[in-house]
Formats: C-alpha cells, sequence, structure tokens
C-alpha cells in the first residue's frame, strides 16, 4: 500500500480518510480569521429568553460534541438533555443550596473578589428559564450488561474537548450558554438518577438570549499573554 492511498490500517480494519481540500497559504490565514472573528463574538448569557428551541438542534449539537477525540475511543461521556420543567426546578433548587453555602463560607474573600465584576449571586434563574438543560456526566469507567467494570482512560481531558465542542455548536446554531459548575455537583447524579459509574462534569443553559441582555464588559487577554512560540 503506497502512501498516496491515505489509508491506515489498526487492528486489521482498514478505513479510508476522508481526503480534505488543499488550501494556499492566503485562504488557510483567510479561514482561520474568519474562524476566529465569528468565536470571539461568542459570550457567557446568564439571561435567557423562554423562546422554544428545536429538540432536533440540541441532538445535533449533542452529535457535533460527539466527534471529539478520546482516550482508546471509549467515548467517556454522557449528555443529559432536560426540557422537562419539574426536573429543572428541582436542579434549580438543589444548585442554590450548595451555591448558599459556597457564597457564605466555602469561597475565600479573594474569590468572592473575584467574581464581582461578573456579577454572579447564589440565585440560578437560568436555571428554570432556559428552554434547555445539558448536563455533561464523565464515566470514570464503563459497566457491562453483567456489571463488570471496565477502564475508560484520559477521561477529564476527553469529556472537556468534548465539552468545548459542544459549546462552539450552541453558538454555531444561534444560540447562548453559560458554563455552570456548581460544586460540589452530586445533587445532579440524585436528581437525574444517574448510574454509579458516573459523575457530574458540566451543566450548560441552552437558549436564545433575552433582549436585551446583559453581559460583564471584560476583555479576553492578548495573544502574548497565552501563547508562547518556540521557533
Amino acid at each position: 500500500m503506497n502512501k498516496e492511498e491515505n489509508k491506515i490500517i489498526i487492528s486489521g480494519y482498514r478505513h479510508t480518510l476522508h481526503k480534505t481540500e488543499s488550501l494556499s497559504k492566503d485562504k488557510m490565514i483567510e479561514k482561520s480569521q474568519e474562524f476566529l472573528k465569528w468565536l470571539d463574538k461568542r459570550r457567557s448569557v446568564r439571561d435567557f429568553s423562554e423562546k422554544e428551541v428545536p429538540k432536533e438542534v440540541i441532538e445535533n449539537i449533542i452529535k457535533a460534541a460527539s466527534t471529539a477525540p478520546s482516550g482508546a475511543h471509549k467515548q467517556p461521556w454522557i449528555f443529559c438533555a432536560i426540557s422537562n420543567s419539574v426536573l429543572k426546578s428541582k436542579i434549580r433548587e438543589a444548585a442554590e443550596v450548595e451555591e448558599e453555602e459556597n457564597y457564605s463560607g466555602r469561597m475565600s474573600e479573594s474569590w468572592l473578589r473575584d467574581l464581582a465584576p461578573l456579577g454572579t449571586t447564589m440565585e440560578k434563574p437560568f436555571l428554570e428559564e432556559a428552554p434547555w438543560l445539558i448536563v455533561i456526566f464523565k464515566k470514570v469507567y464503563e459497566l457491562d450488561e453483567k456489571g463488570s467494570k471496565h477502564n475508560n482512560y484520559y477521561v477529564n481531558e476527553s469529556v472537556g474537548i468534548a465539552c468545548g465542542m459542544l459549546i462552539s455548536a450552541i453558538h454555531n446554531a444561534g444560540l447562548v450558554t453559560l458554563t455552570h459548575t456548581p460544586s460540589p455537583m452530586n445533587f445532579l447524579t440524585k436528581v437525574l438518577e444517574r448510574p454509579s459509574n458516573e459523575r457530574p462534569y458540566l451543566l450548560l443553559p441552552i437558549g436564545y438570549a433575552k433582549e436585551p441582555a446583559y453581559v460583564p464588559d471584560i476583555q479576553r487577554k492578548k495573544l502574548d499573554e497565552v501563547a508562547e512560540f518556540y521557533e
């Protein structure tokens, strides 16, 4: 098999890779700039419209996130998509109990100072207002039908990558979200009755931004603050 065939063989299986269009240098720069400009418009939003979002859109963004690479291709994630108002209310109630503990004692003074410009509080109305919540669970190991455990690899890294792709897919669909990480998050396991091999990783409310929606006046770090080039 010569190199031009662009094929790989793994464990006896042959799979033909899809060739991508070869872009010129100028076109690559143009496309990378366009993508940066588009993604730079993404903001975390806490004020959601109650306008409905089609289930098919949620299904598609979950499938997009599931194209993420993962350790040994184990895909150690579960996306729990919730539109049920009763469940959303239960999640909000339980989350605010934990957040009250955080704001009244668990968080350090420096942490509270850092949060102050963002205007966050223990109250989380977006957990009920957003038409959808997606709770991402990581599978710390697999359970087969007999209850036997099987290893997963690089679980946190794999699920983190999938969540990043999920957030981009949400933005691409013209929707907004907020990365919500109530701590501790064990109440999500109880409310959603998830199995013992899963741990809550991230909660994303998803929908349209309320009009008007207000976001903090903050800036992202410049390139020289987030990157080092070794040439």
